[in-house]
């Protein structure tokens, strides 16, 4: 038996380990903190293992290839009238590439929190191998997302990322502030989870549409052209859209939704509220990434209707580009104003993700893929090096009382600058150069709106990035805890190192052709052929010649933000207690970007207060008035029915028993004075009595015989 024999088999196997890591811990081994984590690590690495083993026995296959004939596993589920649901797995570019980056983030993000749960080994946090139980599901739950071969095994494994997103969100769930205004970890869990329920409800929606119109859900079956064009034919329930375009659009809630999306943004900066290490998984290895994941996956049935040689967009992919255009610009504009260093990174992530699914919007299928790849090894690594800064720094998550870590934690500084480099998508040196050129190029060549305010928001993402490196680490400190600062553990620094990596060299496999100089050397844009094949002819951008018009517009402005964020907050670090500059710059906007646009007031005044105050007056009314009044109503009247039953049975029933007993007592009481007298000769006559009652009786029974 070969190894491409055993491939389906072993890439069915790839979510278990995590998942059986998540059972022995929590029946098992829950009560031995170093043994829940050695379980933890050697379930991943094991997946880990399993996933790079398919990457590189697929890799070698060729794009095309492996398209047309993709590692497939499905058996019957689910009885569905005369067909059945099927459960199975799927392994195609677009999978590969998924699992490679899955698999490693991941594996980097549970040997980190070894040292970020436990202080480096010097203080265990109480629930340390609940943690670990929980990230060991939540990277089950990608895993089996990545591999799911349909919709409804994928929003089996996107659900329970949900739940462990509200698990690990409010892990400190007994947190509280001074401040009634701050939310608390428990807030932020139920934020984030009643958020993200509203895109995946109007996901299921799709889902259900999807399989009425289909009778399938099955990716190879519903993304193949027979049935795209018999959804494009068919009328919605939508004047005007077709199935198509109604489906997709209702899929793409789940992405707004799950990744975090203008107007459902809302969940993710609050999400900073967990542990750093979860912040990581959700920002970079899993949650977030999943959203996107689906509109990739899913573009073949968003794209129905879309003409590139007309510039006509398809419903869904209209929708895409408005709102992934608007998110990148917001969230890029808010992190600016933030001080939180994880929540800056927080609104980088819905920043770039919005990148992303602009990308989808306006047909760059390629650089989208690209750039959820890249970015989750830099993002990962940013966060991980934000967190190994709040250990370090003794808990302190504000930049302005940070300053001068780049000597006290060298390792940390260096790989944080590298993730913040590639970030901001500096030129050559950075894999998130290559992947956020690439949208920039399809935007160039097919919308100059989206464009421009992709690329303005590329510079602000270099300027609040370079912001945060020199708040962080240049200067001197701001703090005591920042003066007492220090690297913590190996298994702190050892995944940024790897990261790091990642973060600076992953971005050649992306390289342009027609790219001056290094194309040609390369000369293999290897994810573009490769994960391109994944859609084949319907890939809307091949690979366009070289214009250096959007490449010195990329460029210029990521250099321009990295430089005017070092004169602002570097030149002249802070000084402690010294205010941001940016307060003065920005004016009366200022305010507005701290206070995120003031969307989430917005929401409580428009949705959650007349939420509230409608219950309120339902359970006065309606619950109290009504219901509660007929309740207490029958209540009363079967209380006034018991006590007429107690007095009846007390009168009549028991009074009548115990006045019957009562004479018969008393009787006999009587009937013993007159019997029991003790003298003998009252005993003869008694006696006598009875025998002369026994003798008359007899007598006229026997007169009575006589006569008959």
């Amino acid at each position: 038996m070969t190894i491409h024999t055993l491939l389906p088999i072993l890439t069915a196997l790839i979510p278990l380990p995590p998942f059986l890591s998540f059972i022995l811990i929590v029946l098992f081994f829950n009560r031995w903190k170093r043994v829940s984590h050695s379980i933890a690590i050697g379930a991943m690495f094991i997946s880990f293992l399993m996933a790079q083993v398919v990457f590189w026995s697929v890799i070698g296959m060729g794009g095309h290839a492996l398209a047309e004939h993709p590692i497939h596993l499905e058996i019957p589920w689910l009885p569905a009238g005369a067909t059945a649901l099927t459960m199975g797995v799927l392994v195609d570019p677009l999978g590969a590439f998924t699992l490679f980056f899955v698999s490693i983030t991941c594996l980097c993000i549970f040997l980190y929190s070894v040292g970020y749960m436990s202080e480096g080994g010097r203080h265990y946090d109480p629930r340390y191998s609940r943690f670990f139980a929980y990230i060991s599901l939540f990277a089950t739950g990608m895993l089996g997302l990545t591999v799911a071969d349909n919709m409804l095994m994928l929003f089996i494994f996107w659900e329970i990322m949900g739940l462990c997103s509200y698990l690990l969100i409010g892990f400190w769930w007994e947190k509280n502030y001074p401040d009634p205004r701050q939310i608390t970890p428990r807030q932020a869990g139920l934020k984030a989870f009643m958020t993200t329920r509203v895109g995946d409800v109007i996901m299921l929606l799709g889902i259900a549409y999807l399989y009425t119109a289909t009778g399938t859900l099955s990716f190879r079956q519903v993304l193949n052209e027979s049935t795209l064009h018999h959804l494009a034919s068919m009328a919605s329930v939508i004047p005007g859209l077709s199935a198509a375009a109604l489906i997709g659009l209702l899929l793409f809630g789940g992405t707004v939704g799950k990744s975090a999306q203008f107007p459902l943004h809302v969940w993710l900066p609050d999400a900073m509220e967990g542990p750093t290490p979860v912040s990581a998984m959700i920002h970079a290895a899993t949650m977030v990434s999943a959203g996107v994941y689906m509109a990739v996956r899913m573009f073949p049935l968003l794209q129905v209707g879309f003409d590139a040689h007309h510039g006509q967009l398809s419903a869904p992919m209209v929708a895409m580009a408005v709102i992934g255009t608007f998110s990148a610009f917001m969230a890029a504009t808010i992190a600016v104003a933030q001080n939180d260093i994880k929540k800056v990174l927080a609104y980088s992530t819905i920043s770039q993700l919005a990148y992303m699914v602009a990308a989808l919007g306006i047909g760059a299928y390629v650089a989208a893929a690209f750039h959820l790849v890249t970015h989750a090894f830099f993002k990962a690594l940013l966060f991980l090096g934000s967190g190994s800064v709040i250990v370090g720094s003794h808990h302190e998550q504000d930049m302005m009382k940070m300053g001068g870590l780049l000597k006290r934690m060298p390792i940390t500084a260096i790989t944080f600058i590298i993730g913040g480099l590639a970030l901001s998508g500096f030129p050559i040196l950075t894999a998130g150069f290559w992947s956020k050129d690439e949208i920039l190029a399809a935007a160039w060549s097919s919308n100059q709106v989206v464009f421009w305010v992709l690329a303005i928001g590329a510079l602000l993402t270099a300027f609040y990035t370079s912001r945060q490196i020199c708040l962080t680490f240049l200067g001197e400190p701001r703090s005591d805890h920042a003066a007492h600062a220090h690297e913590v553990s190996w298994t702190v620094y050892v995944p940024l190192i790897v990261l790091a990596v990642f973060a600076a060299g992953f971005g050649f496999i992306g390289v342009p052709e027609h790219f001056p100089v290094i194309g040609p050397l390369i000369n293999n844009n290897l994810f573009h052929h490769f994960v391109g094949a994944t859609i084949g002819e319907l890939l809307p951008h091949g690979e366009e010649g070289f214009n250096a018009v959007p490449l010195l517009i990329s460029v210029l402005f990521a250099l321009t933000g990295l430089v005017g964020g070092w004169l602002v907050y570097g030149r002249r670090p802070l000084a402690a207690g010294q205010p941001d500059p940016m307060i003065k710059a920005l004016g009366p906007l200022y305010p507005v970007l701290k206070n995120k646009y003031y969307v989430d007031e917005f929401y409580n005044a428009v949705l959650i207060q007349p939420a509230i105050k409608l219950a309120r007056a339902v359970y006065q009314g309606l619950d109290r008035g009504l219901i509660d009044g007929i309740l207490h109503g029958v209540a009363k009247g079967s209380f006034q029915a018991a006590l007429g039953n107690r007095w009846f049975d007390r009168n009549v029933i028991n009074g009548g028993v115990d006045a019957f007993v009562a004479f018969f007592q008393r009787l006999a009481r009587e009937a013993r004075l007159v019997l029991q007298t003790g003298q003998v000769q009252h005993y003869l006559l008694q006696v006598l009595f009875f025998v002369c009652a026994f003798a008359a009786l007899y007598v006229i029974l026997w007169l009575r015989q006589l006569g008959g």
